[in-house]
């Protein structure tokens, strides 16, 4: 009972292991990554409501992706840049989390908003000439709303079951921000129970969405092979491009990481806190990116703004 300690309230968060000396020069592109990842997305939210043409379930669901995108960001950045910017490690209970439960939720919306999107590409493909009329702003709201609540009200528990458990002295996490797993790891009691409910959690989110995006593909291949033209099946599956980056930047490295728990060596250690960066980080950073490449429309927009932007300057420069 020693080891335990009911009034300390903070946990320590951690780098890169091995780099801590570099934290400072290692702020620099992670900085960049967050100020490009917040740009991108505001800006995708911006050229979608601010283009008509853009008014349509598929853009709906992008902005949706990008608000989440966002969220994830703004939940991961405070303790990130604290650490890597200022050397601050030490993050009181209560911050800590609040900080699992936005990037646990925000988590969730994502890969929930991704299976929207496969199943708007089914939709799409099988009945483009009611595309419109099936997936109407009403349902799409309901939608967005269903996604909302089920995010938040699957994580509501988490935190307060970790908040009645006591800690032990050594509360050195193994991330540069709070995780419902390695929060729970530094509990001096019995987590069987916590365990079970973010095993059910994952299961009934991403194992769940995951198989069913998987599903969604295999009858948007079906539907494509059915198609006489080539041109017409290449055209189809175009679209798709954009969503299945998506969704391979979301579910990549959480199955990495898993390999790495199970099948892991003394440098798992590292291996797993650069997965988790590449989960938490990258597709915040490249959701924009690749939908402004594989979109036509995103992409005339953002090219007509930097084009004016230039232009103005250009202009302010002669007067």
């Amino acid at each position: 009972m020693s080891d335990i300690n009911h009034t300390d309230t903070s946990f320590f968060l951690t780098g890169l292991p091995g780099l801590e000396t570099l934290h400072a020069w290692l702020s620099i592109p992670l900085c960049a990554m967050y100020v490009a990842s917040l740009v991108g997305n505001s800006l995708i939210l911006w050229v979608v409501s601010s283009e008509p043409s853009l008014h349509q379930p598929m853009y709906y669901f992008l902005s949706m992706l990008a608000v989440t995108d966002l969220g994830l960001s703004a939940s991961t950045l405070p303790t990130m840049l604290t650490i890597y910017t200022l050397g601050l490690r030490k993050v009181a209970v209560d911050v800590c989390l609040a900080q699992l439960f936005f990037i646990h939720t925000f988590s969730i919306m994502e890969s929930s908003v991704l299976l929207t999107m496969a199943f708007d590409r089914v939709v799409a493909i099988s009945n483009p000439l009611r595309y419109g009329t099936i997936l109407t702003s009403p349902r799409i709201a309901t939608l967005g709303l269903a996604i909302v609540v089920r995010s938040i009200s699957l994580h509501i528990p988490a935190p307060i079951m970790l908040k009645k458990l006591p800690y032990c002295r050594h509360r050195l996490l193994s991330h540069s921000y709070c995780l419902h797993p390695d929060v729970m790891k530094l509990a001096c009691a019995d987590t069987s129970v916590n365990s079970a409910y973010g095993l059910f959690v994952v299961l009934s989110t991403l194992g769940v969405d995951s198989v069913l995006i998987v599903l969604s593909y295999g009858l948007i291949l079906q539907m494509v092979l059915s198609i006489a033209s080539k041109a017409e099946r290449l055209k189809a599956l175009n679209t798709c491009v954009s969503h299945i980056c998506s969704v391979l930047l979301f579910y990549i490295p959480p199955i990495g990481l898993s390999m790495i728990h199970r099948f892991g060596n003394q440098a798992s250690l590292s291996s797993s806190v650069v997965f988790s960066y590449l989960h938490y980080l990258t597709p915040p950073l490249l959701n924009p990116i690749v939908y402004t490449i594989k979109t036509k429309q995103i992409r005339m927009k953002m090219l007509r703004l930097f084009w004016w932007s230039g232009t103005s300057n250009r202009d302010k420069e002669h007067n």
